[in-house]
């Protein structure tokens, strides 16, 4: 990259053209492209040298960020080129160079329909406290269904939000609510403290851009039991994971607390992945546990391992199992059987569905 710059941009702008999720910087590599799922290689542009990636990140980073990157080898920041693009970056060191990783995120926040998710979950928004996770695998797009969540909110009624994320991703334009959106490491330290904080700062509505640790996820639930909405995310699979997941972070001797205090809270788990469409791109399939009283009851009593079942049983009452999620997209004639197998978390359950 003989004008480091000027590649860049062009780099930035073809993500945007070829409707890509992520760049990918690595030296001795040609530039990296995933569309639609797929690693795609820019061989038109030129290998990647160490200095053409540094030039790059370095000029991402203020002084402060730049040292703590030298100090840490890895760092996450948001990026914005001119009003055209936003991207979410993780800059990182391998075998003693710098790689990039950029995802891009859309500037303009998509609504539950546009992003062919369920009409049900506008529904979980309109409560006036309780606690909705969004989960699933890494890349698959609960970033963006928080933010749609969100925004419902902000045009339907007068609250105060604030986002805890790092880095921010989606900018909100206020509308009927005031917005502030917090940064880790620009804005608070960390999730924690900006979640305490949040009980003096008159917050109606709290996105938790996801709960890493014990310490957020007890004040997370606490907040929801006093009067706050709450949404956030976790990298688990499914709604019983997810619950299971949030009690074993905890010790043993603070486990009924926490297990009592999710059955009172937990308004639903949206689990969620983005799977290959025959049309081209991805779509969602997805898993929605709503949390009723049988629900509540089944966490309560420590039967976590019966929610799976009482999912795929409870579609009268609104619930979605994964796997007839997947079998509705290819009766839709979105996605093959062979997509659904490899998707399925539960491929004998899956095969009976077809019967």
């Amino acid at each position: 990259m003989s004008d480091t710059s000027k590649q860049f941009e062009d780099l930035i702008a073809l993500v945007a053209k070829e409707k890509a999720s992520d760049l990918h910087l690595s030296v001795g590599r040609h530039p990296t492209l995933r569309i639609s799922g797929d690693l795609v290689s820019l061989v038109k542009h030129p290998v990647l040298t160490a200095q053409d990636i540094e030039n790059v990140v370095f000029s991402m980073l203020g002084p402060e960020e730049k040292e703590k990157f030298l100090k840490n080898k890895t760092a996450d920041l948001s990026y914005s080129y001119e009003d055209k693009a936003r991207f979410r970056v993780n800059v990182f060191v391998q075998r003693g160079f710098i790689s990039a990783a950029f995802r891009l995120i859309p500037v303009e926040i998509q609504s539950i329909a546009d992003l062919n998710l369920p009409p049900m979950l506008s529904e979980f928004t309109r409560n006036e406290q309780g606690f909705f996770l969004v989960v699933g695998p890494t890349g698959h797009g609960k970033s963006t269904t928080l933010a749609s969540m969100v925004d419902i909110i902000n045009h339907e009624r007068a609250e105060h939000i604030i986002t805890i994320e790092d880095p921010i991703e989606y900018l909100f334009t206020q509308d009927k609510s005031i917005i502030d959106q917090r940064e880790i490491g620009r804005d608070t330290p960390d999730f924690a403290s900006a979640l305490r904080a949040m009980f003096r700062e008159d917050v109606n509505v709290a996105m938790i851009g996801e709960m890493r640790d014990p310490e957020t996820i007890a004040t997370a639930v606490t907040a929801a039991e006093t009067g706050h909405l709450i949404f956030s995310s976790l990298h688990t699979n499914s709604a019983s994971q997810t619950i299971d997941r949030i009690i074993d972070t905890f010790s043993s001797s603070q486990q009924n607390q926490i297990r009592t205090q999710l059955a009172s809270t937990l308004l639903g788990v949206f689990s969620q992945r983005l799977v290959p469409r025959i049309s081209g791109g991805r779509i969602p399939a997805y898993e929605l546990l709503i949390a009723n009283t049988p629900i509540r009851n089944l966490i309560r009593e420590n039967k976590i391992h019966e929610i799976d079942l009482f999912i795929e049983t409870s579609s009268e009452s609104g619930m979605v199992g994964l796997n007839r999620s997947l079998i509705d997209l290819v009766r839709r004639g979105e996605i093959t059987m062979e997509t659904a197998r490899a998707y399925s978390l539960n491929v004998k359950s899956l095969e009976h569905l077809t019967g």
